[in-house]
């Protein structure tokens, strides 16, 4: 029977992750600078998925704000102390909105998932309550034990897989029935246990679950290899004037002038954000933050460049190293250069080793020579997905 009506995708991403080796949730931790939940949401863009539903650990919600950025999705569901429990409350959340026709309930700790087993997953519900993705198991099995214990066949074995397709109703019902073990973490097991058939569809290894850090350096390998290097430039300047307060490279500098511009005039931020948006080439800070519009009027400038640092994140790209000039005659840059590249390196998630920040004068000639104004001038190295 033809799958007729909404498909939503059940994105179980509540677990601590504890055996990833970070110090996040490891479904938060960054591969080739974007979380890996962000990542698994990417790859259920699908034209058979009609929504995408995150469920997330209690206490995670600003942590999966983050991950998230700017994409378009409804609240996140908070799960429970189990995955069983999680996705329970997921499927209840998503019967209070309506329910759906047949839901994909996916781990975000297998992130790259391939649009062809969407394609069979739902496919094969046209014969079955369910179906999951398995691959074969090519490795030779034993008993584990102190010493190799007795050699098991791997002839009638499959490793199971996620996303698990299923009639909606079906596995809503076989969920609430559960009376299994609290922590089972195979929906195909909970559907089976109320009586209902479950299909096998062929599984692909890039949806191998990544639980150690051995798995988050090799998907950092395999991502950053189809990267390619851009650089951005950015420049700014603003003039001194009384009243004002002096923000450099986002620290409040004591002196007797500040700089005046329609946000907090942070040269070296927004030399700094024009870098970062023409590596990508996504324009200037003032195609982003026009400044005839009043909201940025005083606005710290951390806003602007953490603005082009996640227009970068959600591209799949990375930040690879940032370098500012600063050209003035005073304040000294000198007593607050540590502190400002640590301030920078924090804005955009780097090592410090990776922000560069300098100064010179321009031997009193010029505005900044005069003592007129400041400058500051930026390079940024940026690495994207290469366009296909």
């Amino acid at each position: 029977m033809r799958v007729e009506g909404k498909i939503v995708a059940l994105l179980v991403a509540a677990g601590s992750g504890s055996r990833a080796g970070s110090a996040l949730p490891k479904q938060y931790a960054a591969i080739a600078g974007k979380a890996m939940l962000a990542h698994a949401i990417d790859h259920l863009e699908h034209p058979l998925i009609d929504e995408v539903r995150v469920v997330v650990g209690p206490g995670q919600e600003s942590l999966y704000r983050e991950a998230v950025g700017a994409r378009a999705l409804p609240s996140p569901i908070v799960g429970g102390e189990t995955r069983q429990q999680s996705v329970r409350n997921g499927l209840e959340a998503l019967a209070a909105e309506g329910g759906a026709a047949a839901v994909l309930i996916h781990d975000a700790a297998r992130p790259f998932l391939p649009a062809t087993v969407v394609d069979a997953l739902i496919e094969a519900l046209e014969r079955s309550d369910g179906a999951v993705p398995v691959l074969p198991v090519v490795d030779s099995l034993a008993l584990a034990a102190a010493e190799l214990g007795d050699p098991v066949s791997r002839e009638a074995l499959v490793r199971v897989q996620t996303p698990q397709a299923f009639r909606f109703d079906v596995i809503l019902q076989a969920h609430q029935a559960w009376q299994g073990a609290a922590d089972v973490t195979d929906d195909a097991q909970v559907a089976r246990a109320s009586g209902h058939s479950v299909a096998a569809v062929a599984g692909d290894i890039m949806l191998d679950k990544l639980t150690y850090p051995d798995d988050f350096a090799r998907e950092e390998q395999r991502l950053s290899a189809r990267l390619v290097s851009r650089t951005g430039l950015g420049f700014d300047v603003h003039a001194f004037a009384n009243g004002e307060e002096l923000w450099l490279g986002g620290l409040l500098i004591p002196h007797s002038l500040g700089l005046s511009g329609h946000s907090d005039a942070d040269v070296v931020l927004h030399a700094l954000t024009d870098a970062l948006l023409g590596a990508i080439g996504a324009g200037d800070i003032g195609d982003h933050f026009p400044p005839t519009d009043p909201q940025w009027r005083g606005a710290p400038s951390s806003l602007f460049l953490g603005h082009a640092r996640g227009m970068i994140e959600e591209r799949g790209g990375r930040i690879d190293h940032v370098d500012v000039t600063i050209i003035c005659e005073a304040p000294k840059i000198g007593p607050h250069r540590a502190a400002m590249r640590e301030r920078v390196a924090g804005l955009l998630r780097l090592p410090v080793s990776s922000v560069s920040i300098k100064a010179t004068t321009t031997e009193r000639l010029g505005f900044a020579g005069r003592g007129e104004g400041i400058a500051a001038q930026a390079v940024a190295t940026v690495r994207l997905p290469e366009a296909r």
